[in-house]
């Protein structure tokens, strides 16, 4: 956790409490737990008197008198402290004898402060933005209340006798402190230092130098000037987003102004609104950033480019569009170096995943991925690919662009610019003797055709294709113009997938469902069956959405002899008719209807993804 006390551990003086934290605080519902009487020192100031200034205190010795170590364990620890030269607080959570929570409380209960639970406390902004974010994230410090005579601030360390005085001079106000875990004010940082306001602030600043007219020549010759207002705002708009974890920015210019919004959990969050004069310079800004022709205003265009910001760089896919009221831009954001999930991690059910590992184990044969944009597609194949990657096997993937780097891959990144397509590559890779060939979408029929052919000649072919469910997927083909003998000969399985938000733990609590949930429920359900369903109702941690997180729902379909032959004589009736048979009770409704028996997602949140009520009933047998 990083606690000193000013300095090393090996102070000698007592510890002087601060004059009010030994209160009582009835009636609060939000986590502020004052302590045990028995556990107040009787050297306590007197309730009334103004707040002190701490003295230094042993943070082992808190530790012991708390009963949350031993002596030896203390020993061993500032031994283990004298080798790495870690702060005491630190060590002893590394070493696993206490947990940052019990550390916090154990320091709240000896100094007589409050502990907070920052995930479920009602952070008031006008009080957070009293301690700026720069001082906030250096001295581990936030403002939770005005008291009156003083106030309530969340610290990291209460035994820090720098960040006490320094609070004090910046807030110009007495202090009383609440001790709160370390990673609990880390994400608080990033959930209330939102950059909105400062967004807002340099997109006026934008506006006041633009004036009533666009010399598009002037700021042509300034946008590489890292002061320029366009460049801090492109800044501040990136930073604000990874903050938020964005997958995506959009910056849409509308009839009465510029309308700038966020994608997070797949849901878009306005940042701010602006004059709409400033998105002509914001998207030239971004086509000069991504080497695109700034004179072209009437066509789409798209690029990519890197930024790095706070140590991350972030690979950003831009996309430009003509409107009505000047030029759409959309961003999407990936983190180079992101973790990639193998198939484990992806929360595929037991048995489907047992099932796709068979799939994979084939030396020939198409795989498919299925799902609209931003459903995860390309995460599931590269777990995939992670599963089957070995020395023996020689994969090339083909992609737009290249969204993860595995070693032992032959990676290949389109270019439509110099005719580098899917299709040319695709001819090009099958001359490589390849086992594996990953195409990240099949977006014509040239490519699908290409893709079908190189599965029935003997390699194993994964890719993507956007269509609602893995029932419709091979008429898509079909549809694209690819032959119904190669669908049905070389098309080995389809995962349909949708990625769906999951319920904030620190705010859940039992939901009643509504009159079109319970015709959902009773349409996927037994009569007999009665399902609880739970819904986080919003908090500060996960900023009032009442969601945190997202988790892949799939379906599987696996073809066998007599869906082959369904697909090879193009009949939609008997092919889905089949199809639904095989998939019974193993759908991404079913999938999503267990998530929410277990709680983690709401009926809301499975209705949102896009299930039809009408034909649910064909999915779940009853029982």
């Amino acid at each position: 956790m990083g606690l000193n006390c000013g300095t090393r551990y090996g102070g000698t003086a007592r510890y002087h409490r601060l004059h009010d934290h030994g209160k009582r605080r009835h009636g609060h519902r939000f986590s502020i737990q004052t302590m045990n009487p028995s556990a107040v020192s009787p050297t306590s100031t007197a309730p009334g008197m103004a707040s002190r200034r701490p003295e230094k205190l042993r943070l082992g010795d808190v530790m012991v008198q708390q009963r949350l170590i031993s002596q030896e364990q203390l020993k061993q620890a500032l031994d283990l402290q004298r080798q790495n030269g870690k702060k005491i607080g630190r060590v002893l959570i590394e070493s696993g004898l206490i947990t940052e929570e019990l550390l916090a409380n154990g320091l709240a209960r000896q100094l007589r402060i409050p502990f907070v639970n920052l995930k479920t406390f009602p952070f008031r902004a006008e009080l957070v933005k009293l301690l700026p974010e720069a001082a906030a994230r250096r001295f581990r410090a936030l403002v939770l209340e005005d008291k009156g005579e003083s106030l309530l601030v969340a610290v990291a360390d209460p035994l820090d006798l720098f960040a006490f005085d320094q609070l004090t001079l910046l807030l110009k106000r007495n202090i009383s402190m609440a001790a709160v875990p370390e990673s609990q004010l880390a994400l608080a940082f990033d959930r209330l230092y939102r950059r909105t306001e400062e967004i807002s602030g340099l997109a006026r600043a934008l506006e006041k130098d633009l004036g009533d007219t666009v010399d598009f020549g002037e700021l042509t010759a300034s946008v590489g000037t890292e002061g320029a207002p366009v460049v801090r705002l492109l800044q501040s708009v990136f930073e604000d987003a990874i903050q938020m974890g964005a997958s995506d920015v959009h910056i849409e210019p509308q009839e009465t102004g510029l309308q700038i919004r966020v994608r997070v959990d797949g849901v878009l969050q306005t940042q701010t609104q602006a004059d709409k004069r400033i998105g002509a310079p914001l998207a030239q800004r971004l086509k000069l950033m991504a080497g695109l022709d700034i004179s072209e205003k009437r066509l789409p265009q798209d690029g990519r480019f890197s930024v790095r910001l706070r140590d991350i760089t972030i690979d950003v896919r831009l996309s430009t569009l003509p409107t009505n009221y000047g030029e759409s831009a959309v961003m999407r954001l990936l983190k180079q170096g992101a973790g990639m999930k193998r198939l484990d991690d992806i929360g595929m059910p037991p048995d489907m995943l047992k099932r796709f590992r068979e799939v994979l184990g084939h030396s020939a044969g198409l795989v498919l991925v299925t799902g609209p944009t931003g459903s995860g597609k390309t995460t599931t194949l590269y777990a995939a690919l992670a599963e089957i990657n070995a020395a023996e096997l020689k994969v090339i993937t083909v992609e737009d662009p290249v969204e993860y780097r595995l070693p032992g891959l032959t990676q290949v990144q389109v270019n439509e610019k110099i005719n580098l397509t899917f299709a040319r590559v695709l001819r090009s890779c099958l001359r490589q003797d390849p086992d594996v060939i990953l195409v990240g979408e099949m977006r014509d029929e040239e490519t699908a055709e290409i893709g079908l052919r190189a599965a029935i000649t003997g390699h194993l072919v994964l890719s993507t294709l956007h269509t609602r469910d893995a029932i419709s997927t091979p008429f898509r083909l079909l549809d694209m113009g690819v032959p119904a003998f190669m669908v049905a000969t070389s098309l080995q399985a389809v995962i349909a997938q949708r990625l769906l938000r999951l319920n904030c733990p620190d705010c859940i609590q039992p939901h009643q469902a509504t009159p079109q949930e319970q015709m959902w429920l009773n349409s996927m359900t037994s009569s007999l069956e009665s399902v609880k369903s739970m819904r986080s109702v919003g908090c500060s941690s996960c900023n009032g959405t009442g969601y945190a997180g997202r988790q892949g729902v799939y379906e599987l379909l696996e073809m066998d002899a007599i869906l082959t032959q369904a697909a090879s004589h193009a009949d939609p009736a008997a092919f889905m008719k089949l199809a639904r048979d095989r998939m019974r009770g193993r759908t991404m409704a079913a999938h999503a209807l267990e998530l929410v028996r277990q709680g983690r997602t709401s009926l809301a949140e499975a209705l949102r993804i896009g299930f039809d009520v009408d034909d649910a009933d064909e999915d779940i047998p009853k029982g």
